[in-house]
């Protein structure tokens, strides 16, 4: 008996097809969806891109440019926490705003504080300035938060993202520790080259003046002195005592650098270079990267531009 062939008309046929292909590529898609991650501010988020590749969609709260010490969330931004899976903090008392924002958004899980394991600074104890304004969170108590200064620290917050990345998605734990393995020999490469950059420059050289004291952590591991009107926090008030000990020592010990930062206010380095004479070096990036194609788009190109503007400013160039 001859097999009866069925024709289907042209749109069936079509959507049949369609229906068919879609249900093959459904399960594929699916796997395929990104970890939806969210990073308290830009390089933080540059880190974690890093760790997760392709796997993890990231956004961030504080972007580019942008100061997460007087950041203000919006429900814009509560929206974003209650859909990630992840969200990622510095800790130390950076982001003062979180815990709020955490409990506005509902979002279910813990944070990951990828500071953790790293041996803290101590914070303001040593600095002559105002206290913090009251009533806005953004207290950093006894620690110096801003510990990604510090590229050792940073290998340390690669891991963490990892193995965290891997309890939210098990399935790709292999791609995120490759990765985060990758990055470690970047950071490595990089901290040899900040090395080598400064030791030609005596260490009785090494003074800088910046606008708020986010280098601590830097100057540790490159033995250079970094003085600041400001504290830890760009919303501690530097006190006008304070910023006279700053200009007679900036005579005294004739410091040539002299910068303010990406994020903060210009006028106060400003009232210090009328005072001394010392022309203002540029600016630093402390506490977050530039905008995309700019001197600072990830992390460790913000700390290759820091380290060139900071050794030919020592250098009085």
């Amino acid at each position: 008996m001859t097999p009866t062939t069925v024709f289907l008309p042209r749109r069936t046929a079509t959507l049949a097809a369609f229906a068919l292909g879609l249900a093959v590529l459904t399960p594929s898609l699916h796997a395929q969806a990104p970890l939806r991650a969210v990073a308290s501010f830009s390089i933080l988020g540059d880190i974690v891109k890093e760790v997760g590749g392709d796997r993890v969609a990231v956004d961030v709260l504080v972007g580019p440019g942008a100061d997460a010490h007087v950041f203000q969330p919006t429900p814009a931004h509560a929206r974003l926490v209650g859909q990630a899976q992840v969200v990622f903090a510095n800790g130390l008392g950076f982001e003062g705003w979180l815990s709020r924002l955490l409990k506005t958004s509902a979002y279910k899980g813990r944070p990951v504080i990828v500071s953790q394991g790293i041996q803290p600074l101590k914070g303001e104890t040593d600095h002559d300035h105002d206290s913090h304004k009251k009533g806005h969170g953004h207290d950093h108590g006894e620690s110096d938060p801003h510990a990604w200064q510090s590229v050792g620290n940073v290998k340390v917050y690669a891991r963490n993202i990892a193995k965290a990345l891997c309890q939210a998605d098990a399935a790709s734990c292999d791609l995120y520790n490759r990765n985060a393995r990758a990055y470690e020999m970047q950071l490595n490469e990089l901290d040899a080259e900040i090395r080598a950059a400064w030791a030609p420059i005596p260490v009785a050289q090494r003074k800088v003046i910046t606008s708020h004291d986010a280098f601590g952590y830097y100057a540790r591991d490159q033995q250079v002195a970094f003085l600041a009107p400001q504290g830890v926090s760009t919303e501690s008030e530097a006190s006008a005592r304070g910023v006279a000990q700053l200009v007679r020592q900036i005579r005294k010990d004739q410091i040539k650098a002299l910068f303010v930062e990406s994020i903060s206010d210009p006028r106060l380095i400003e009232q210090i270079a009328r005072e001394t004479g010392v022309k203002p070096s540029g600016a630093l990036y402390s506490d977050s990267l530039s905008a995309p194609g700019g001197a600072a788009p990830n992390y460790i190109e913000l700390m290759r531009f820091n380290t060139r503007a900071l050794t030919a400013a020592v250098r009085g160039q």
